[in-house]
């Protein structure tokens, strides 16, 4: 999450080079053969972007099998999507680094609250703080919604109501662990109802909060 990438994208709405996913998908989203990949540097994005996409996209006859050959064995559908809900994320620069966070309805992606960024923490403790900063959220508004959170680690810290990270506690981290204690100091002093998540990725693709830093 922390590495830059570059977005080459040969066929969309206005191939080019693109510095975020944001910008990519602005030009892919629902363009019918958009034809697009990352790359780790400026320099490999330029020379596959001149040198065109064949070498890097699958022929068009392997990505109609894929699309033929139907949902994946286990695959979770749409439908049971809680729409009602705020889904949550993290955005970092590194790991450890600079850290953010924010939740959005999970229907509309309006964004209901947002924090950051840290100055140095990981994901796993963003998204628990995002986690537990819905869970106040919605005890102070009674909206009797749902959470939603792409982080195993996170969900499983919230519900025994104590994190297992290795970040050090030191003058770095000072600011991100104050949050910390004070999320599982509220934790123990809040009995909530509400229903946690996991948000099926691979099934329903990048969770609404995402911050499109691939």
């Amino acid at each position: 999450m922390g590495k830059s990438k570059y977005y080459v994208v040969w066929t969309g709405k206005q191939p080019g080079i693109y510095a975020t996913w944001a910008e990519c998908k602005a030009q892919v989203d629902g363009y019918p053969g958009a034809r697009y990949k990352s790359f780790e540097s400026k320099s490999a994005a330029e020379a596959a972007y001149a040198g065109g996409a064949k070498p890097y996209i699958r022929s068009g006859a392997a990505r109609t099998a894929k699309k033929t050959a139907g949902p994946r064995a286990g695959a979770v559908p749409k439908s049971e999507i809680d729409y009602n809900s705020i889904s949550v994320d993290v955005g970092t620069r590194g790991n450890p680094g600079p850290v953010e966070y924010k939740g959005v309805d999970t229907a509309t992606g309006e964004v209901i609250f947002s924090h950051g960024p840290v100055a140095k923490g990981t994901n796993n403790l963003g998204e628990f703080l995002a986690i537990v900063h819905a869970l106040a959220h919605i005890e102070r508004e009674g909206s009797g919604k749902s959470v939603y959170s792409d982080s195993v680690n996170a969900i499983k810290w919230v519900k025994q109501r104590r994190v297992s990270s290795t970040l050090p506690r030191d003058k770095s981290t000072e600011e991100i662990w104050t949050l910390v204690d004070r999320a599982v100091e509220w934790l123990e002093t809040h009995p909530y109802r509400t229903k946690i998540m996991k948000w099926e990725t691979r099934d329903w693709g990048e969770i609404k909060a995402d911050y499109g830093r691939k």
